[in-house]
């Protein structure tokens, strides 16, 4: 049973290539849109923006069908494992993950010793 209690009503949705195992995108799923997932198997989340159900995908082409779900140890993230429909570019920005702006931690980490 998926806890969508501890959020609000929300649960975080990993989407993760299941080839490539590169992480491309994270987004918000509420019991409806889970639902609307496992029904589609292809992954629905719940826009907070526009608080609507979104499939990603919908109009781009870049649906995300479902290989494979988990939930972690304490039900309330979800991984979703999938292939990529389309020409592979998961990001509205054009790339294939979202995950592409890079931070500098041993930067970061010296800034924040120099701060103690």
């Amino acid at each position: 049973m998926i806890d969508f209690e501890k959020m609000d009503g929300l649960v975080p949705g990993i989407v993760q290539d299941a080839r490539t195992g590169e992480v491309l995108m994270l987004g918000f799923l509420n019991p409806v849109s889970y639902a609307k997932t496992l029904e589609t198997g292809f992954v629905t989340f719940w826009s907070r923006t526009r608080r609507k159900l979104w499939m990603k995908g919908e109009t781009s082409g870049n649906r995300l069908r479902i290989i494979s779900a988990s939930t972690d140890c304490d039900n309330d993230t979800l991984l979703f494992r999938v292939e990529v429909e389309g020409d592979g570019l998961v990001c509205h920005e054009g790339t294939v993950s979202c995950f592409t702006r890079t931070i500098d931690v041993a930067a970061q980490t010296t800034e924040a010793a120099n701060d103690k």
